[in-house]
């Protein structure tokens, strides 16, 4: 049986979590989810690693701020760097759908290494939807192996949620293009053998002058910032890069010039669902850590969760835990079958599952007490990397403007 230690608070509790709660049924979910064998192997497959390698290494990353090279290490031993990626290219093609599963399988056991694991999507499908053939062979088979990590960078510091002001300008100069600016919030920037990063060829063109390049750290030019100090997700890298006269090669160019906006567009209607699958994956470890607490924390000679008040919590909770699974789900086989839009579907996961991994990590550290404020109980470390669920990928709000643009469109 795969056991996860909760608690190890000397003479006092210690909680066992045992699989994964509402989710360890793995026939039946299977079933319910309607998944196919390969994809329920897969998905066992991650479980096992996460909960008996991964999780056990979750607090030591968290609180030492240390990069998970060996949790990304085993992982892509198995094969599993590359689900998203052809098999000409050493990938498996299993799909967003089973990226998905196993997002959510690793963020359970440690939401740093999974937030690792997903920017790997968001860095490297796009060589994948818009990369040339040479483009494809260079990066993609190394993607794969695990080999190397790609990373995604799109946000400036005046550009988040406005994403078409960038104001990092590219200038073709014969073979080459000249990119200057600063880039902010990359996720894996400091260990990124390539990264997807937009600049603009024409400022007063918007979001029509948006460029995809691929962005080597060896460039002439490019140089890293400021490492930033998170509330959460302690131990994936998010630095700033500076780029003063970073020379790439016009091979490099990732499609045709003015063509970036649409390519990050896209890589977001499928990596979004990819970051609600990191929150179901946070929320279903805080349920499971609550559930597990509440029937060994005794009060009044009857454990806490005989209390109505208590049950009502947890039921709430599991509602919307499986209500968040079952919207990524949905949106990711949408990107599976080649939808032609995604984007409300997409944005509707991310939102949903993003509050919902909120609500249930806060929830969880109010039925802990006092244990959970403190750090001997993984639930403060789960609201705290639940958090920026509701924010990176677009905000929260970000997404209620999509989905209500998309409906008023239909």
């Amino acid at each position: 049986m795969i056991r996860q230690e909760v608690g190890n608070r000397q003479g006092g509790l210690t909680i066992i979590v045992s699989g994964s709660g509402v989710a360890d049924n793995a026939s039946r979910m299977r079933d319910l989810l309607g998944l196919t064998d390969e994809q329920g192997q897969m998905r066992d497959l991650v479980r096992v690693i996460a909960r008996e390698r991964i999780a056990p290494l979750a607090a030591r990353v968290d609180e030492t701020e240390t990069y998970p090279a060996d949790q990304l290490a085993w992982l892509g031993e198995q094969g599993l760097m590359g689900l998203y990626i052809p098999e000409t290219y050493g990938g498996t093609a299993l799909g967003t759908l089973a990226f998905c599963l196993a997002v959510e399988e690793i963020a359970w056991a440690c939401a740093s290494t999974a937030v690792i694991y997903l920017v790997q999507y968001a860095g490297g499908f796009p060589i994948v939807m818009a990369g040339s053939e040479s483009q494809k062979r260079r990066y993609l088979p190394r993607l794969a192996a695990g080999e190397t990590t790609a990373a995604f960078s799109l946000s400036e510091p005046g550009a988040g949620s406005d994403a078409a002001s960038l104001t990092t300008t590219a200038e073709r100069r014969g073979d080459r293009y000249l990119l200057n600016g600063t880039k902010m919030w990359v996720s894996n920037g400091s260990h990124a053998s390539v990264i997807t990063l937009f600049a603009t060829v024409d400022r007063g063109r918007g979001g029509h002058g948006v460029t995809a390049f691929l962005v080597e750290p060896a460039f002439p030019g490019f140089s890293l910032g400021k490492l930033e100090r998170k509330m959460g997700i302690r131990g994936s890298p998010t630095v700033a890069i500076h780029l003063s006269d970073c020379e790439v090669p016009v091979e490099n160019r990732l499609g045709e010039e003015g063509e970036g906006f649409a390519i990050a567009l896209r890589v977001l209607d499928g990596s979004r669902p990819a970051v609600g699958a990191q929150a179901v994956g946070i929320a279903q470890a805080a349920l499971d850590a609550a559930v597990a607490y509440a029937k060994e924390r005794r009060q009044f000679d009857q454990p806490i969760a005989a209390f109505q008040g208590i049950q009502f919590m947890l039921a709430d909770m599991a509602m919307q835990v499986h209500a968040a699974r079952l919207m990524v789900h949905h949106a990711a086989a949408l990107v599976d079958r080649g939808a032609p839009a995604t984007a409300l579907e997409s944005s509707m996961a991310k939102c949903f599952a993003g509050d919902a991994a909120m609500r249930v990590t806060t929830d969880a550290v109010q039925i802990f007490g006092g244990y959970g404020y403190t750090r001997e109980y993984p639930v403060e470390r789960f609201m705290r990397d639940a958090k920026v669920t509701q924010i990176y990928e677009g905000t929260n709000q970000i997404q209620r403007v999509v989905i209500a643009r998309e409906l008023a469109r239909a």
